[in-house]
């Protein structure tokens, strides 16, 4: 087992049955960002703001209640802890609601890149739920790569970098998840995510 493995184990940050497990991502490409996107993109991961969304009317709060309840049953071999469950559940929701991504599309995402472990660390060092590279936290964070490997933060990280992408490929998600795992132009990745996200709609939803 490497040193660095070693410091995350005795630093709580991996547990031992999933150190020796690599997240079989991809990576995403650093590459130079204008600094009025730079400027954007830190601001977008710096709003603080908690996952408790606030609905206007009763309809659209009855529709999230259900949506909770039918993801919750199907992560529950994931997860097993309720609570853990609803609070991954909760987060994912607000952080692809916020950065204008369907739900369905960030859960399958999840599903690829991680098999939703929240320690996975892939061979290229991309971290966490949504295996987000530690350079973004140089370039749009607070440098604290660590960080990665707490939900919300990884959430965040990973919904506003893939809606990076879809806006740099105006509207494209085949492009923009292809960009996401470093592997732009290629179908292998953005067909599994489509493949996975399938599992994660909602009855009658195509």
């Amino acid at each position: 087992m490497s040193l660095r493995r070693r410091a995350l184990l005795s630093a709580g940050l991996l547990t031992p049955l999933l150190a020796w497990r690599p997240a079989l991502a991809g990576a995403q490409i650093e590459e130079p960002l204008a600094d009025a996107v730079r400027s954007a993109l830190s601001a977008s991961i710096a709003n603080s703001a908690p996952p408790k969304p606030r609905f206007d009317s009763l309809e659209p709060r009855l529709e999230y209640m259900k949506w909770l309840g039918v993801m919750s049953d199907k992560l529950k071999k994931r997860k097993s802890e309720a609570l853990t469950r609803i609070e991954f559940l909760e987060t994912v929701w607000y952080e692809a609601k916020r950065a204008g991504l369907e739900p369905a599309l960030v859960l399958g995402l999840i599903q690829v890149e991680s098999g939703f472990r929240k320690y996975a660390i892939s061979t290229a060092d991309a971290r966490g739920y949504m295996q987000v590279m530690p350079f973004w936290t140089r370039v749009i964070g607070d440098g604290q790569a660590s960080r990665l490997f707490h939900m919300q933060t990884n959430l965040r990280f990973g919904c506003v970098i893939l809606r990076h992408y879809l806006d740099r490929e105006k509207g494209d998600m085949f492009l923009a998840l292809g960009r996401y795992n470093g592997s732009r132009g290629r179908a292998e990745y953005p067909n599994a995510v489509f493949a996975s996200r399938r599992q994660w709609l909602m009855p009658g939803e195509v």
